[in-house]
């Protein structure tokens, strides 16, 4: 009986620690009209992460319509100069009006992408998920005024992200 109480008590202290999490709720935008929000970005500045580890410059993402899902193209250029590419597919969380997406570049693993704060006009964007691991700032031009990106970062920052980890991403490149 002394076994089984132990276990009880574990399971429920496993069980405890699961459902904690260490941020409180992400809050997005309200809605996103996809149709305005499909096309090209360019990358500002983002939280550092494995996955675009090879990334230096120019990096950009590039949205499109797919049936229901959405097509995303990623491109950056390494150190060597080379072009890399990931094409992804992205899904719309029902319920969010198009502020919150599931990402996969490796299906059938999917990422939270969610749209924090975004232009009324659809010239920035602030992306970043739940876990506050990731985090990008994209515009649709390949430079964003300082203000503005000052005050994306502190918005970040309000949010729970790590202001200062963010890397700003050279877009050397750009209208070539």
């Amino acid at each position: 009986m002394k076994s089984f109480l132990y276990l009880v008590s574990m399971g429920a202290a496993v069980f405890l620690v699961a459902c904690a999490t260490p941020h409180p709720p992400l809050p997005t935008v309200q809605a996103v009209d996809l149709d305005r929000y499909y096309g090209a970005w360019y990358e500002i500045a983002r939280l550092p992460n494995r996955f675009q580890a090879m990334c230096v410059a120019d990096t950009q993402a590039t949205y499109r319509p797919d049936g229901q899902a959405v097509t995303v193209v990623n491109r950056c250029r390494t150190a060597s100069g080379k072009i890399e590419q990931a094409d992804g597919v992205a899904k719309v969380v029902p319920g969010s009006q198009g502020a919150k997406l599931r990402v996969s570049f490796f299906r059938p693993f999917y990422g939270d992408y969610w749209i924090l704060d975004l232009d009324p006009d659809y010239r920035w964007v602030l992306v970043g998920e739940p876990g506050r691991k990731y985090a990008w700032i994209l515009a649709r031009e390949p430079k964003l005024d300082e203000a503005t990106l000052e005050a994306l970062l502190a918005r970040a920052a309000a949010l729970g992200f790590d202001r200062q980890a963010f890397i700003r991403t050279p877009q050397v490149s750009a209208g070539r």
